[in-house]
């Protein structure tokens, strides 16, 4: 099945075009390189605002909190700091989540007195063996 984008009018198939499900047809009517040029020139338009988005989101915690967790658990930080410059030499390598296999993963400790014997979890199964605890 093909579509015709209303920015460039070349008609193209299904694929090239983003899902939407409040259109007739299940598709964004701009196709996906129209979309993409787009979005980019939005950003390049309107860079000091997205800057300040990206700073701001997510869960940033501000520095005195970072001081104040780090002073609460030196431990856990020794092992964090431990881990990131293993990964970053060489002398320990991120595999895939123990679970499930996905490769973008976390270091789970479960003794933080042993910070380089750590399992590999990605973000869900980790949340969900933090849960557990």
């Amino acid at each position: 099945m093909t579509k015709k984008c209303f920015k460039c009018s070349q008609t193209l198939p299904l694929g090239d075009f983003y899902p939407h499900g409040q259109m007739r047809d299940g598709h964004v009517n701009k196709c996906k390189s129209c979309n993409k040029l787009d979005v980019s020139a939005n950003r390049s338009k309107n860079i000091d605002k997205y800057r300040e988005y990206d700073r701001d989101r997510g869960n940033r915690q501000s520095n005195d909190y970072r001081r104040e967790y780090y002073a609460r658990y030196p431990e856990k930080r020794a092992a964090h700091s431990a881990v990131a410059k293993a990964v970053r030499s060489g002398e320990l390598v991120a595999l895939g989540c123990e679970i499930c296999g996905v490769w973008n993963t976390h270091a789970h400790h479960d003794d933080y007195s042993k910070p380089l014997t750590v399992r590999w979890l990605c973000p869900k199964h980790h949340a969900d063996v933090h849960a557990k605890l």
